[in-house]
């Protein structure tokens, strides 16, 4: 059929009908799964942006930093080798952090840190895939999921949950997955660059052409779901193409980082002609403050580095040049939402799947390390200037105040209005939850 008999087609049968957002809307208004909800409690943050450095940053030359004196020069006979990127205090709290970081260093007064993390498994997609759903061995809802499910988004024309990453991180696409709950939950990817999401854009010359298609799409859908509708998951599907239609208009300007003023885009360290972003750090994080100015609900960065990423296992230098890359562009984001006050109610959670061994290993590298590792949160109600658990003298094992995968989503879940024991979906047969049979919510790192 030629574009013009389809176009007189569709007109025929349905001139003068409502656009699909519309009909949609209607159909899914006494149930929009992607509402904003109650949340169980009065919750400390809003929205959540989740930094994650894939393949294992090393805890001693990073925020726990382990002096290179005592014979821990990675020669002796047991191999000890301590920080090797110097060190330096934060002026207000006193915190020490490496080298690698000096600029978030310098902010370290906002940051709640806990250096007793404990890994959920010691290879990395176990590692990556416990600390997003909580489950290293089996297939489960990603964190993002499941607080997009509980609390819904505040901007129907963006999706509740966004990962911007230029590479798949261990454990794939699994990391961002809905699973069980309903497919509108599911993570939507973004890749830095001129094209973030494919497709986004229709040429002006199909867009009449495009609404009437959609208007039929629409009005299919709501006969099919009329006949089915308790089905949550059908719902949800449909929520999801509604999304994806109000996305080409409402996305393009999100990732349009040319809107920010020259200031902004140097403090994010980004080039200021404007080149396009490629890989660069520096505008997932701008684009992740713009996402949350926007209402969505939980924002992803997953540093997956150049090649190799973070996994040093033959030379830690390679964390020098990675840190670069991150170090700035992740200040710039707490600098900048505490100047919009918007930290206050945003949480920033920087995590990585484990630390690295106090050991030498190949050339100058460390191997996997899971008893103990840095993590850490800034914002949305988080003890500012707190360092919370203690390694020993070589950071090889915690010696107070571990904490478990578990404990920290259940915590993190908490500032958000949510119980994480109430928090659940049936599914075959039984009740799932984030934080499974496990967790408890920390007081300790609460504000």
């Amino acid at each position: 059929m030629s574009p013009f008999s389809r176009r007189t087609a569709l007109r025929s049968m349905f001139s003068g009908s409502l656009l699909m957002p519309g009909l949609l809307s209607e159909l899914l208004a006494a149930d929009d799964p992607l509402s904003p909800h109650r949340s169980h409690s009065k919750a400390r943050a809003k929205r959540m942006i989740m930094i994650y450095a894939t393949g294992g940053v090393s805890h001693i030359d990073s925020f726990d930093p382990k002096p290179i004196a005592k014979g821990r020069d990675g020669t002796g006979k047991d191999k000890l080798m301590g920080n090797l990127f110097g060190t330096g205090h934060n002026k207000k709290c006193g915190t020490e952090v490496s080298g690698l970081f000096p600029h978030v260093r310098g902010l370290m007064d906002d940051v709640c840190l806990i250096r007793g993390m404990k890994a959920s498994h010691f290879d990395h997609s176990e590692a990556t895939l416990g600390m997003h759903t909580g489950s290293p061995t089996f297939a489960r809802p990603s964190m993002g999921s499941w607080v997009s499910y509980g609390l819904g988004t505040f901007n129907a024309n963006l999706p509740s949950f966004i990962v911007i990453c230029p590479h798949l991180p261990y454990g794939g696409t699994q990391v961002y997955g809905s699973d069980f709950l309903p497919a509108c939950h599911q993570g939507t990817r973004v890749i830095p660059g001129d094209t973030p999401i494919a497709n986004l854009r229709t040429p002006a010359a199909s867009k009449e052409l495009q609404s009437m298609e959609l208007d039929l799409v629409g009005r299919m859908n709501q006969k099919h779901f009329a006949t089915r509708s308790h089905d949550t998951a059908l719902a949800a599907r449909i929520k999801s193409f509604e999304t994806a239609f109000q996305m080409q208009k409402a996305a393009p300007e999100a990732f349009d980082i040319a809107q920010e003023p020259e200031h902004i885009r140097k403090l994010y360290g980004l080039d200021r002609k404007l080149k396009g972003p490629g890989s660069d750090f520096g505008w997932q994080c701008l684009v992740a403050r713009r996402l949350a100015e926007r209402g969505v609900r939980f924002i992803e960065l997953i540093d997956t580095g150049s090649r190799p990423n973070w996994d040093s296992h033959g030379e830690m230098n390679e964390h020098a040049d990675l840190a670069r890359n991150v170090d700035q562009p992740t200040a710039a984001l707490i600098t900048d939402l505490k100047q919009r006050g918007m930290l206050d109610d945003t949480i920033i959670f920087w995590a990585t799947e484990f630390g690295r061994t106090p050991t030498r290993e190949g050339k100058n590298g460390r191997g996997h390390h899971r008893d103990c590792f840095s993590v850490w949160l800034a914002g949305g109600g988080f003890k500012p200037g707190h360092v919370h658990g203690k390694t020993d003298d070589i950071g090889k094992y915690t010696v107070e105040n571990p904490v478990e995968v578990h404990d920290l989503h259940a915590t993190i879940l908490h500032q958000l209005g949510m119980n994480h024991e109430k928090l659940t979906f049936r599914h075959a047969g039984r009740d799932f939850r984030l934080t499974d049979v496990h967790g408890r919510v920390i007081t300790d790192l609460l504000a």
